[in-house]
């Protein structure tokens, strides 16, 4: 399977980061389209049926196909052939792509998180999980994942205070009980305690490159989150990721 499919998928699912994957090297970008089109996947699948056990269905297919990687060869699909491909390569911890699908049965209900620790759980499967992944394929050393991680929490944070006015239209609880300032504070000491990975790595963190500038927006006015009023200008966008790109910044 061609990775042109993967390509596809995220730039029309997933604009932003897909931007981060043209920034990147060219070398880079192979890595990192498998994983952006999994997580895509991922993350559609408990919004495809407002039955919740055909969006179980979905995920528990994809949660196969994740556990069953390296021990029967892989399917033919455009998404999970090069994934498969991949992770064989780099030899990627299969466990954590079946935990990404663990983590997106929270999705497809209306209940709230539990308490913040089932929160925080929530990010770090997620969006911890999906930029380690691609840290790793792009040759992270295991020291750097708590610096990728806290980068990942931030970023995670982030995105989903700007989807908080779509996910409450439809009946979800995003947020743990508390302060949407306390949030936003934890987020930017996350972020002040990422980053740090070599150049080569650094196209793993750019999809959280935003967060800094949304979290101080929301701890500035958090009516902002729920007015949908957060975000980075399309100027700033470019900018910011051409800077990167030239520095190998994260």
């Amino acid at each position: 399977m061609s990775l042109d499919a993967c390509a596809a998928l995220v730039a029309k699912g997933d604009p932003d980061r897909f931007a981060t994957v043209l920034a990147a090297p060219v070398q880079a970008r192979a890595r990192l389209l498998p994983l952006y089109a999994f997580n895509l996947e991922l993350a559609r699948a408990p919004w495809v049926s407002a039955e919740p056990m055909i969006a179980e269905m979905r995920l528990q297919w994809w949660q196969d196909i994740a556990q069953d990687m390296g021990t029967t060869p892989p399917r033919a699909h455009e998404v999970a052939t090069p994934l498969a491909e991949l992770v064989a390569s780099q030899n990627l911890p299969v466990t954590l792509l079946a935990e990404m699908a663990e983590a997106r049965r929270w999705d497809i209900y209306r209940d709230p998180f539990r308490d913040r620790a089932a929160f925080d759980t929530y990010l770090d499967h997620t969006a911890g999980h999906l930029m380690w992944l691609a840290a790793k394929a792009l040759g992270a050393a295991p020291q750097v994942e708590g610096h990728v991680r806290r980068t990942a929490w931030a970023g995670g944070l982030a995105s989903l205070l700007c989807a908080v006015p779509e996910l409450t239209a439809r009946g979800r609880h995003p947020l743990p009980e508390g302060d949407i300032r306390d949030l936003a504070q934890e987020g930017l000491r996350q972020w002040a305690d990422g980053g740090r990975v070599p150049r080569s790595v650094a196209p793993a963190l750019w999809p959280a490159w935003q967060a800094p500038a949304i979290l101080r927006q929301a701890l500035r006015d958090p009516s902002r989150v729920a007015e949908g009023r957060l975000g980075v200008s399309d100027a700033r966008k470019r900018g910011g990721l051409l800077w990167r790109a030239m520095l190998g910044r994260t």
